[in-house]
């Protein structure tokens, strides 16, 4: 697993080559239209799906978008399994790979460290693990999907499912498609669980900085406490009492005592470029990025035209293409107590049921609850022990064989200590093997004045790495009749952690917090951990009964924005790293303005889905105005002097001011390593505003600028400088959406280098408004470009009164094969904030449908 071999790496760049030119030949030939089309599905006529109890209707809108009538459970999900695999398979089969750690069988050799440090995770195993934990009715449900995708795979060859396996034959990769089970839906939550894990970066983060010489009180100062004063909480009233928590209460806090961060876990900040390892990983929901998040909210209907609630939901992952969501209904027909699904909404490929939407009587959305679910421990290891209290436990081994395209079988040996697998064995962990090596604690686990000889290894604990019950909730969920079921099916969610808003047709409005969260011993989950001291192991986990929740507030709303989900005074810790709020009240203050002006529509829902206000900027455009530049900056600074903030695409003052956002946060955070740039988002909006009342900070004096005022000058005349040559020399014609592009990249093919094969399999590129910690939130890395990286992955508004009233859309297109026109036929409707019909009942479904499928026995 040591880095390519020169000769390796000339073999790659010659498949490159030949997939290139194989790529090129196809188009200039007109190939490429057989080879791509041949694969697409049939959306008419009749086709035989063998094992159904009777025939099963797929009707498909313009949209391509699937609803499934079934008179059976067994079918309808049968039936699922079958569309998801036309639409998705070559989607579902790379994501399968990697949930196993199995990408070398595909691209070769160069990816053997990343399957290492996936077979070491284990999420396969995990996920086997969880098949047997789960109701009788969930097993048969994933039974019949698998059944299903089978199905559909039966008698094709792989170019004939999806044109990448004539990519990945050119390149020598393994075209071999295996069946479907059951375990490759469950190891996909584990994937979904991994991209939402919460705060593991920023516990490496503040490793890394203490590393290169910051001081504690440093850090702390780039890390605040949630502002709850300003940005207001999820759950506002409520403690937990007698082992319940108590909604309409006061909150109080259980337990006053600080927690102690140990010595030792001073000396795991030496981690440094740990995460360099862990970005490598694959990201099944997008490109990594402090913007993973979502909105949600939901307003009563004391507050709506029609009198019932109106609930929204636009969910915040990297963009990608095929979109990650695939949306689709599911309809017993008719609905009985056999048969009691009748649900539409969005789900992944690869999982039956629904995700996110409604039923006939109640709806919910999701955002990430994001609490401290993982730790590093630092473990003094032995040989074949590991040390805890003094004594040497045995460490659990596991062989594993990674199977390499055109190479030989790679062997590794997982080691795990009761508090998780040994991440600091794999090569893509070189960074936590060097920490081992070299961490500054002596062998007591104390602060060590100088270099000492140490050989620790550094173990993983994550609460997903546990079996659990999260695929039971989806189908509780999407039968769910009222808050109460509702609740019993949130019971089961529990990774990852997620906000759940809820309406019903009754007029209930409410909120969850679900999920499995530790309750830690000494520390708190920032800081890496001893694990030699068993005073830092998890002690257990918070009750769901005791996890915040509420329903139908005094105020008619909730709004759920990646915020702080309850008070500080809130008996557990869930984590100390919420989104800082800026999102969440935003939303509050327009969702008030709006039931002011009342009565609150579905538009008007839409209309906050695409506010695109920078609230950060509201802090630091008054000193900007007061800084002393000339020429083009002076120029493009007035622009600023009226500007709404709000970043249209064809806002002049947002393209301005973000390049200077981008130059002001190295100039002033000057002092911070290179691969920990100050966050572009909401947490550098709270820091720098705080820095700029305090103009004797130390953070303000630097090498390239000192001082404020000469900072934020600097910033604007660098800022001018690069739009002056990207975009021309006249401020007023600069445009945000101009620098501001999105182009929705494949997981699999899309960064292969190869022109010709990233302009099949990824998307156009289109503008978009927003922004970083917006409502509307396209978020960027400022340490990069003004590309966008995150993206509200769909937009839904759910009324309740009038289920066809509802709308929709999704990223890219319901289908994943190239040049399909359901391939990316929603991408530029997303882009402009427009949406379709999220027709539900059978009359609309109907009435909607250009296609027609019958699936016969």
């Amino acid at each position: 697993m040591s880095n390519p071999r020169p000769r390796s790496r000339l073999r790659r760049w010659i498949l490159g080559f030949l997939a290139g030119v194989a790529a090129l030949l196809l188009i200039a030939t007109g190939t490429v239209v057989f080879t791509v089309q041949r694969s697409f599905p049939d959306y008419d006529g009749e086709l035989t799906l063998p094992g159904l109890d009777a025939p099963v209707t797929v009707r498909r809108d313009a949209q391509g978008i699937p609803h499934v009538y079934a008179e059976t459970t067994d079918d309808l999900f049968r039936a699922q399994g079958y569309v998801h695999a036309q639409d998705r398979f070559w989607q579902m089969d790379f994501n399968r790979h990697v949930t196993a750690g199995r990408t070398a069988e595909l691209f070769g050799e160069a990816q053997v460290e990343t399957d290492a440090y996936l077979r070491t995770m284990g999420w396969r195993r995990v996920a086997e693990q969880e098949y047997d934990l789960l109701s009788e009715e969930t097993r048969r449900n994933l039974d019949a999907y698998a059944e299903g995708v089978n199905a559909y795979l039966d008698g094709r060859s792989p170019s004939a499912v999806s044109v990448e396996y004539a990519l990945l034959g050119v390149i020598g990769g393994d075209t071999t498609i295996e069946e479907w089970s059951p375990v490759d839906s469950l190891a996909w939550l584990k994937a979904m669980a991994w991209d939402l894990r919460g705060n593991m970066e920023d516990e490496i983060e503040r490793a890394g900085l203490l590393a290169s010489g910051l001081e504690r009180d440093q850090i702390e100062e780039l890390y605040p406490d949630y502002p709850e004063e300003e940005h207001t909480p999820i759950v506002t009233e409520g403690k937990v009492d007698d082992g319940a928590f108590r909604p309409e209460e006061g909150a109080r806090h259980e337990d006053d005592d600080t927690p102690v961060v140990h010595e030792a876990a001073r000396g795991a900040a030496a981690l440094g470029a740990v995460g360099a390892g862990l970005a490598e990983l694959p990201r099944l929901l997008g490109p990594a990025s402090p913007e993973l998040g979502s909105n949600s909210w939901v307003v009563s209907g004391e507050h709506t035209e029609s009198g019932l609630p109106l609930l929204a939901n636009d969910p915040h992952l990297g963009a990608q293409m095929p979109s990650v969501w695939h949306q689709g209904g599911l309809h017993c027909a008719p609905v009985s107590q056999e048969c009691p699904y009748d649900v539409v909404g969005f789900g992944f490929a690869g999982l039956p049921g629904v995700v996110i939407g409604h039923n006939d009587r109640v709806a919910w959305g999701f955002t990430n609850l994001g609490p401290d679910v993982t730790d590093l421990y630092l473990e003094k290891v032995e040989g074949d022990h590991y040390v805890v209290d003094g004594e040497r436990l045995p460490l659990e081994t596991r062989q594993e064989t990674i199977k390499v395209a055109g190479g030989e079988d790679v062997e590794i040996t997982v080691r795990s200590t009761g508090n998780g697998p040994l991440l600091s064995d794999v090569a893509a962990g070189a960074a936590l093997q060097e920490f081992g090596r070299n961490a500054p604690v002596d062998a007591d686990g104390e602060p060590a004045r100088e270099a000492v000889e140490s050989d620790y290894a550094v173990a993983l604990r994550w609460t997903a790495l546990e079996p659990g019950r999260t695929a039971d909730a989806i189908f509780l969920m999407n039968r769910a009749r009222d808050f109460d079921d509702f609740r019993a099916a949130a019971r089961s969610f529990e990774v990852p952690a997620q906000n759940l808003v809820y309406a019903d047709v009754e007029g209930t409005i409410g909120y969850q917090a679900p999920g499995r969260v530790p309750v830690r011993g000494k520390g708190d989950g920032r800081w890496p951990a001893p694990g030699w001291d068993s005073a830092y192991a998890w002690k257990g986990e918070i009750p769901f009964e005791e996890l915040p929740y509420v329903r139908d507030p005094g105020a008619g709303y909730v709004v759920t924005a990646n915020q702080a989900a309850v008070g500080s005074d809130y008996a557990h810790l869930l984590t100390s790293d919420w989104d800082y709020g800026y999102r969440a009240q935003r939303i509050d203050d327009l969702l008030s303005a709006a039931i002011e002006a009342g009565p609150v529509s579905t538009q008007d829902m839409l209309e906050i889905q695409l506010d695109n206000e920078n609230s950060g900027a509201r802090a630091v455009v008054p000193h900007l105005l007061e800084a002393e530049v000339e020429g083009a900056a002076a120029t493009a600074r007035d622009l600023l002097a009226d500007w709404d903030f709000q970043q249209d695409v064809d806002s002049a003052a947002a393209a301005f001011y973000n390049a200077t956002w981008r130059h002001l946060l190295p100039l002033l955070f000057d002092e911070l390593p290179e691969e920990y740039p100050m966050d572009g988002g909401s947490r550098g909006f709270l820091v720098v505003s705080r820095l700029l009342e305090d103009p004797d900070s130390s953070w303000w004096s630097g090498s390239a600028a000192d001082g404020r005022e000469e900072i934020l000058a600097t910033a604007m005349e660098r800022a001018a400088a690069e739009l002056t040559e990207r975009l021309g020399d006249v401020p007023s014609e600069w445009r945000w959406g101009d620098l501001h592009t999105l182009t929705a990249t494949d997981q699999s093919f899309g960064t292969s280098g190869i022109g010709p094969v990233e302009w099949l399999v990824n998307s156009a590129p289109v503008q978009s408004g927003g922004g970083s910690s917006t409502v509307n939130a396209t978020g960027w890395n400022a340490a990069e470009d003004y590309a966008i990286l995150t993206v509200p992955s769909m937009r839904m508004v759910v009324d309740l009164a009038d289920p066809d009233a509802s709308r929709w859309i999704n990223l890219t297109g319901t289908s994943g094969h190239a040049f399909h026109p359901n391939h990316e036929d929603q991408l530029e409707l997303w882009a402009t904030g427009e949406s379709t019909a999220m027709v539900f009942t059978a009359d609309a479904v109907e009435e909607a449908a250009r296609h027609e499928l019958v699936l016969l026995p």
